[in-house]
């Protein structure tokens, strides 16, 4: 089993910057992906962006640009630097880990999600 503790999410104006972090915990042996959704209220659930074990990256193209997303290995951290917010940025954010057990057996897990609120 896996555990994610989220961290980082709050309040912010237009224009301003937060950073949220993931850190998986548990019985782990390599963490394929990690990344961070969002939710905004009635709508579903979309990948904001996601980073491989090697460091590949995948962003939204709503957020291309201002958003970046790392991670510590060895720490089995994923950060999510978000700069320049928007009002739609909005959302409760979502971490997410997929872990590699064996070559046939992966699992995904999920933070229990952090709120974001761009507000002037």
């Amino acid at each position: 089993q896996v555990q994610l503790l989220e961290s980082g999410g709050g309040l912010v104006q237009p224009g301003g910057s937060l950073r949220l972090s993931c850190a998986a915990s548990g019985t782990i042996f390599s963490i394929d992906v990690m990344g961070w959704y969002r939710q905004a209220p009635g709508k579903q659930r979309d990948l904001v962006a996601a980073i491989t074990r090697d460091g590949s990256t995948n962003y939204s193209d709503d957020v291309e640009g201002r958003f970046t997303i790392s991670r510590d290995n060895a720490k089995n951290t994923v950060f999510l630097q978000m700069n320049n917010l928007e009002l739609e940025d909005t959302a409760v954010y979502y971490c997410h880990v997929r872990v590699r057990y064996t070559p046939l057996d992966e699992r995904n897990y999920w933070g229990q999600g952090t709120q974001v609120t761009v507000s002037s």
